[in-house]
């Protein structure tokens, strides 16, 4: 499904206004690298560039109209003048490059212009590279490069110089949210993950992670002995925490689910409910925000960070929890 110019605008605002100020004044280079995360919409809008400068009636002098021939055949990936390289197993070979530069040589079918977009430009061979390189160093006029990477550190420095980079901004939660509910996350669960990660690939996979979904559910139940007394507490942690939180990095994911739980109640304080991301919970949530206090919310939340920095500075995880549970209920029956 082709993405729009609005579309792809909510997600990469910046990008966009760049190329749209290149268009307009006839300034489009003839490299460009794409760089940043996966899922930031980087191949999409290297098709959206694809059409904007191959569109016989850009809309407003820059915006693809999506209703010419050339738009349509670009859509549907055969356009004559515009090739996409991806890599051939593991690595983009010389041979590849090779390719493209004998069509390159020949004159434009449709026109002059002819345009290539190098998926994960980073894996070229070294040959390849060097062959790219070449190519870049004296372009055939009318010839447009986009390089797309998500390791713009593994492309040689010349490679790099030839190019006019673009860096693509990790998503918005907001942004990241939708992505995953269409990617059929639950949309009581995708908030959670969008507060966790803005990497897409790590947020499916922490969606169809049992782990991570029963590490939801001690978080909660741990939240909710808190306040009750410090031994009921101490055996949560024995009977449900240590057994499931055994690795740092677990341990470490546990302490932000919790600090979540902290931060809703405080939106909830603040009348932010459209901020809250344990949605699952916000019932019992609402109810518990009505028995403490912003300053203790806001200390609870800095023992939290404080654990966390701990657990980093490699302090034993099971002495850090029992003495975070202590903190998080020192003072509770008087709030």
């Amino acid at each position: 499904m082709t993405k729009t110019w609005e579309e792809l605008e909510q997600l990469q605002p910046i990008v966009l206004k760049m190329l749209k100020n290149s268009l307009l004044k006839d300034r489009v280079a003839h490299a460009y690298l794409f760089e940043g995360m996966r899922g930031t919409g980087k191949k999409d809008i290297g098709f959206l560039l694809a059409k904007s400068v191959f569109c016989h009636e850009p809309i407003e002098g820059y915006q693809p109209c999506e209703a010419c021939t050339n738009c349509k055949r670009i859509n549907h990936g055969n356009h004559p003048d515009i090739h996409l390289v991806e890599p051939d197993g593991l690595s983009i070979k010389k041979a590849q490059i090779h390719a493209l530069q004998e069509e390159f040589a020949k004159t434009g079918v449709e026109s002059k212009k002819k345009l290539y977009m190098l998926v994960h430009a980073d894996k070229m061979t070294t040959n390849a590279a060097n062959s790219l390189l070449k190519f870049l160093e004296e372009p055939h006029p009318g010839t447009m490069a986009i390089l797309i990477t998500e390791q713009a550190q593994q492309i040689l420095p010349t490679i790099l110089s030839r190019c006019q980079i673009i860096g693509f901004t990790p998503l918005s939660p907001k942004n990241l949210e939708k992505k995953l509910v269409q990617q059929g996350v639950n949309p009581q669960m995708a908030p959670v993950l969008a507060s966790l990660t803005n990497n897409l690939d790590e947020a499916l996979e922490m969606s169809h992670d049992d782990w991570f979904v029963q590490a939801q559910k001690i978080v909660v139940k741990l939240y909710e002995v808190l306040k009750k007394n410090s031994l009921e507490a101490m055996v949560t942690l024995q009977e449900n925490w240590f057994p499931h939180f055994k690795e740092k990095e677990q341990v470490d994911r546990g302490l932000d689910l919790l600090l979540l739980i902290f931060k809703d109640l405080l939106y909830i304080q603040l009348g932010k409910i459209d901020h809250i991301v344990t949605l699952s919970e916000s019932s019992r949530l609402e109810q518990y925000a009505l028995q403490t206090s912003g300053r203790r919310l806001t200390e609870q939340m800095a023992a939290i960070l404080e654990a966390k920095r701990k657990l980093h500075a490699n302090m034993n995880p099971q002495l850090l929890m029992e003495e975070l549970v202590l903190k998080l209920q020192e003072g509770s029956s008087l709030v």
